[in-house]
């Protein structure tokens, strides 16, 4: 019996594979997979350029796959769908990657963070230049 699958469905799978695999995308999704994380905290976090990190929060952001947060004059990125993690995780294992690797990057705080989760009693003008942008 042969069913018939939906060129539609298809399609979205093969999108949303192909969003995520980039490897600084990969690695934006496990930093913000247990709390959102704002564009500095993601440069210290992962050592790329806050241009670069905002680029690839655009498209995740354009893919529904992470949202925005405001608190103050701060913004958040965070999953949408956790179960994107799950995706990852699964396709880690497939590859026998180690998973260790892949956890640390939602650890915080970060050295070298200058973003008030990293730093809760840093002054709001020394934290997150930029902020504006992202």
């Amino acid at each position: 019996m042969q069913t018939n699958i939906s060129a539609s469905v298809i399609e979205q799978l093969s999108n949303l594979l192909f969003t995520i695999g980039q490897p600084a995308r990969i690695q934006i999704l496990f930093t913000i997979r247990e709390q959102p994380a704002c564009v500095c905290h993601l440069e210290a976090a992962l050592g790329l350029r806050q241009a670069s990190i905002s680029q690839h929060l655009m498209t995740l952001r354009g893919a529904g796959l992470v949202e925005t947060i405001r608190e103050g004059r701060h913004i958040y990125y965070k999953l949408v769908n956790p179960q994107v993690i799950d995706l990852l995780v699964g396709a880690a294992k497939i590859c026998a990657c180690p998973l260790e690797d892949l956890f640390p990057l939602s650890q915080s705080p970060v050295p070298g963070c200058p973003c008030p989760r990293c730093n809760p009693g840093i002054s709001p003008e020394l934290s997150c230049k930029k902020t504006s942008s992202q």
